[in-house]
C-alpha cells in the first residue's frame, strides 16, 4: 500500500478525521494527504521520501523556511535548559521588548500560546474597555476557532463547507456582525446601526484566510474612522501579516494604526505562540494589572520564545522584505504569463511575499465563495503540482508563502511545473 494511504488508514483510527486540524485533510482537494516527516529551507520531504518545493511553509510561520539554523541552534539551547518552568523568563523579556519596539501601535504584549487564544483575548479585553458587547467582523475572514469568530469564517471551515459551525449556541454569537470586507458603506451602515453597543472592529489587515484579498486604498483608513466614531476599538488580526509585510507589520505597510493587535505564526519561528498588544491604558486592564483575565500554563514558553528572538534579530540583520517581495512579483508575473499563454483564466492576487491564485476571470476583492474560485479546477491544478514536485496549501482558499529560503531555482522549476499544469487544463477551463 502507498505509505501515505496506509498512515492516513491508521491515523483514521486515532484522530478524528485523520488530522489534528481539518484542512490538511485534503477534503479541499480531494485525494490521500501528504505525510511530511522532515524540511530544509523551502522544502519538504514525505514519508516516502518525495521531496517537494515547499509554498505552505506552516501556514506562514516560516519566513526563512524550515529548519533555519539559528532558530535550530536557539530551540536545541532553550530544551537543554528546560522545556517549562511556568514563570517569568528574561526571554520573554527580551521578545516582548521586541516586538513593542518593531510594531508602531504596541506599548505593551501578552504572550499566549496560539493566535486563537490572543483574539479571544483581545475582544474580550475590548468589550471590557469599552463596556459594550458588539463586534463586527467581515466576511471570510478567520479569527481563530473560538465561538463567537466561527460566523462566515475562512480558512478550514470554508474549504469544508461550514459556514457556520455546530455546537455554537446563537447565544454566543448573538453579538457578532458580518459585513463585507473591502465595503466601508457597509461598515459604517453596521457601525451605525449597532453604535450604542459597539466594542470593536475586528479585521485582517490584509484578507488571507480566504485566500489573498488586498484592502482598497482606502478601506483601513476607513475601518479606523468608523470605531473613532463610534467610540470603538479597531483590532488588527495580524497572525498572517505581523512581520511578514514589514517590520512592523500591516499597520506598519499601510500606515494605519489600530488599537489591539493579534500576533503569531513568525513570532514563534514555527513553535505554537501568539500575542496580543495595544496601547498601556487598554493592555493596563489583563490581570493582573487589571481586571480581565487572561492566563496560559505554556504563555510564554521558554523555547517557542527563543525561537522566536533568534527570527526576529534575523529580520533586524537581515532586512529580507524587499528580497521576498522581489522573489514573489516575479513568480506572480510568470504564472500570469502562463495563464494567459494557455487561455487559462485566472487572477492572481499578491502583497509582500503572499499570494493567491483563484481560478476565475473576474478581480477578486472581497469574499465571493460561489465566484471567486473554481474549486475542481484548483483541485486538478493542485494535484498536477503535486506531481511535479510542488507543495502549495491544499485547499484553494488559503494564501501561499515565499520564504528567504527559496531560490531562483526553486521558482524557476515552479514555473515549469505551472506551465505542465496548465497545459493539462488547457481547453478544459471554462
Amino acid at each position: 500500500m502507498d505509505i501515505n494511504k496506509e498512515l492516513y488508514t491508521e491515523a483514521l483510527k486515532y484522530i478524528p478525521g485523520g488530522v489534528n486540524s481539518p484542512v490538511r485533510s485534503f477534503q479541499g482537494v480531494g485525494g490521500t494527504p501528504v505525510f511530511f516527516k522532515s524540511g530544509a529551507g523551502s522544502h519538504l520531504f514525505a514519508e516516502d521520501d518525495t521531496e517537494y518545493i515547499d509554498y505552505c511553509q506552516s501556514w506562514g510561520a516560516l519566513l526563512f523556511g524550515h529548519a533555519y539554523s539559528p532558530v535550530v541552534k536557539a530551540v536545541k539551547k532553550a530544551v537543554e535548559k528546560g522545556t517549562s518552568f511556568g514563570a517569568a523568563t528574561r526571554n520573554e523579556v527580551d521578545l516582548a521588548r521586541m516586538i513593542v519596539e518593531a510594531v508602531p501601535s504596541v506599548e505593551q504584549v501578552r504572550l499566549t500560546c496560539s493566535g486563537t487564544e490572543a483574539v479571544m483575548s483581545a475582544v474580550r479585553l475590548a468589550r471590557a474597555y469599552t463596556g459594550k458587547n458588539t463586534i463586527i467582523k467581515f466576511a471570510g475572514s478567520y479569527h481563530g476557532h473560538c465561538d463567537y469568530m466561527l460566523v462566515q469564517a475562512g480558512s478550514g471551515a470554508m474549504t469544508l463547507g461550514i459556514p457556520d459551525c455546530p455546537g455554537v449556541p446563537e447565544s454566543f454569537t448573538q453579538h457578532t456582525v458580518i459585513v463585507p470586507y473591502n465595503d466601508a458603506d457597509a461598515l459604517n451602515a453596521a457601525a451605525e446601526a449597532y453604535s450604542g453597543d459597539l466594542a470593536a472592529i475586528i479585521l485582517e489587515p490584509v484578507a488571507a484566510n480566504c485566500g489573498v484579498i488586498v484592502p482598497d486604498t482606502s478601506f483601513l483608513s476607513a475601518a479606523r474612522t468608523c470605531a473613532d466614531t463610534h467610540d470603538a476599538l479597531l483590532i488588527f488580526d495580524e497572525v498572517i501579516t505581523g512581520f511578514r509585510l514589514a517590520y512592523g507589520g500591516a499597520q506598519e505597510y499601510f500606515g494605519v494604526m489600530p488599537d489591539l493587535t493579534c500576533m503569531g505564526k513568525i513570532i514563534g519561528g514555527g513553535l505554537p505562540v501568539g500575542a496580543f498588544g495595544g496601547k498601556e491604558d487598554i493592555m493596563s486592564m489583563i490581570a493582573p494589572a487589571g481586571p480581565v483575565y487572561q492566563a496560559g500554563t505554556l504563555s510564554g514558553n521558554p523555547v517557542a520564545v527563543s525561537a522566536g528572538l533568534a527570527v526576529l534579530r534575523c529580520i533586524q540583520d537581515t532586512n529580507p522584505y524587499t528580497a521576498l517581495a522581489e522573489k514573489t512579483a516575479l513568480l506572480r508575473t510568470a504564472i500570469q504569463d502562463a495563464a494567459w499563454e494557455y487561455g487559462i483564466p485566472i487572477v492572481v492576487n499578491s502583497i509582500a511575499s503572499l499570494f493567491t491564485l483563484f481560478f476565475t476571470d473576474e478581480p477578486v476583492e472581497r469574499f465571493c465563495p460561489d465566484t471567486m474560485q473554481n474549486t475542481l479546477l484548483f483541485s486538478r491544478f493542485f494535484h498536477t503540482m503535486l506531481e511535479e514536485g510542488i507543495y502549495l496549501p491544499p485547499s484553494g482558499f488559503e494564501a501561499q508563502f515565499v520564504s528567504m529560503a527559496h531560490t531562483d531555482y526553486d521558482i524557476e522549476r515552479t514555473v515549469q511545473a505551472v506551465k505542465s499544469a496548465f497545459s493539462s487544463l488547457h481547453g478544459t477551463a471554462a
